[in-house]
């Protein structure tokens, strides 16, 4: 640790990068980005921590989910509103249900960067760079669009920071006071088989409401009834962006990564060598670490090491991404090895990434069944070996999009054409999002009963 610097990445092999052609201009924009205001504070920082060491220790659940990337021509404040109020229903859900406190982060106010399986595309016979988040160039398939512009991290930030502002607005301004539960339903939701069932459990909520004022307990006076808060959270990626926001806390001289109060390394760049293991080793923020089926116990204890040395409850997310077919057969080792050694790591699934598929009709989707299947997988896996499943991370939308196939709207391939929105992978919708949350309520119940018991 004492070498390491917010630099110190520079010095080491590094993928998933765009090749900027004009270097001044590159270097102009990172100074810019290093005199601007940090989007999040160090001590939110350290609240979220405290938050995720609870989940380690069973007392809490992650819910971390949002867009698969944030677009710079979809950015509208109706948008994030209605991403806010998904959020608040599926936690509202496994609150009640699950009979925990939920920790909120979402992919969003920094989600703009994409890795690629490919560094180019063809399409007709044309072959161009990959598009790669709209942080570094354009979905548009030209020439012109698909070279990597620095200035574009200007744009992302002053969206994040819009976004950062409407959220901290939502959270303390009343959207989130529990009296209004039947009004974060959205239209669609209402109208679904879901309407029904959360309109019961929004009832029950203000029953318990009514009681709590009658003995002396209000909104006015106790502010978590009409408050909450809304983490922020997204892959560091684009490292020029990160170390420009990267500032040293005052109060304790640590440095944090102020661009969101937590990142994750993806699949494709999570080689300990390497220069995003590099980076985030030195920041304090929690970090998430993608854990696909090419993960092997060796690689991800030297992870561990590296990016918790000091043991740290809340310090570090194993995101899991097995697919469903992988998960029970995969996911086992991964579990016995940290825990054998001592290790607290904070586990949740990532059931979207390891389930995509094409359609007859070429579009890129989700079954709603497999993600469910491999959410499914996960709690049995800690079921079997008497750990904790602390969480779960999603791409999804508060728009009625048709992205991902199945659920009980019963969304078909011939669907899908009807309003396939995305800038890059399939998200659940909202419906979808909520009937998950309904589905893993029960078995996030009985996880925390039998690990705390």
């Amino acid at each position: 640790m004492s070498s390491w610097t917010r630099s110190s990445w520079r010095e080491k092999p590094i993928k998933q990068q765009p090749t900027y052609t004009n270097q001044e201009s590159l270097k102009s924009v990172e100074q810019e980005l290093s005199k601007y205001p940090p989007l999040v504070f160090a001590g939110e920082v350290r609240q979220l921590k405290a938050s995720l060491a609870d989940v380690v220790h069973g007392k809490a659940f992650l819910l971390q989910g949002g867009d698969c990337a944030e677009s710079f021509a979809e950015f509208n404040a109706v948008n994030i509103r209605d991403m806010f109020k998904v959020m608040l229903q599926m936690a509202v859900v496994l609150t009640f249900a699950g009979g925990c406190p939920i920790v909120k982060v979402g992919r969003l106010a920094g989600q703009f960067a994409k890795p690629r399986s490919s560094d180019y595309e063809e399409l007709n016979g044309v072959k161009l760079p990959s598009y790669r988040g709209d942080i570094i160039n354009d979905i548009d398939f030209t020439e012109e669009s698909r070279v990597p512009n620095p200035k574009r991290m200007l744009k992302a930030y002053n969206q994040s920071a819009a976004t950062m502002n409407l959220l901290r607005a939502f959270s303390r301004g009343g959207l989130a006071d529990l009296h209004q539960v039947h009004k974060w339903t959205l239209g669609f939701v209402s109208e679904s088989p879901l309407g029904d069932r959360y309109k019961h459990l929004c009832e029950r909520i203000s029953e318990t409401l009514a009681f709590m004022e009658a003995c002396g307990i209000t909104s006015t006076n106790t502010p978590n009834i009409n408050e909450t808060v809304v983490y922020t959270s997204h892959e560091a990626l684009l490292l020029n962006y990160e170390e420009a926001l990267t500032r040293q806390d005052s109060l304790t001289g640590d440095w944090y990564d102020c661009s969101a109060h937590m990142l994750w390394i993806g699949d494709r760049t999570r080689n300990v060598d390497e220069a995003h293991v590099e980076f985030l080793s030195g920041v304090k923020n929690p970090i998430g670490i993608k854990a696909g089926p090419t993960t092997t116990v060796e690689g991800l204890m030297a992870l561990v090491e590296k990016l918790n040395p000091e043991n740290e409850a809340g310090r570090l997310n194993i995101i899991v991404r097995m697919g469903a077919d992988k998960i029970e057969t995969e996911f086992p080792k991964l579990v016995r090895a940290v825990k054998a050694a001592g290790k607290q790591v904070l586990w949740s699934i990532d059931p979207m990434h390891g389930n995509t598929i094409k359609a007859s009709n070429n579009y890129k989707t989700r079954s709603f069944d497999e993600v469910l299947r491999e959410v499914k997988g996960f709690f049995k896996v800690h079921e079997e070996e008497g750990t904790f499943p602390g969480g779960v991370h999603l791409e999804m939308t508060g728009q009625d999009v048709t992205e991902c196939i199945g659920g009980a709207q019963e969304i078909t391939e011939e669907n899908l054409a009807c309003r396939y929105h995305t800038q890059c992978d399939p998200r659940l919708n909202a419906n979808q999002a909520l009937e998950l949350a309904f589905l893993i309520a029960d078995s996030l119940k009985a996880a925390r009963q039998r690990f705390l018991a």
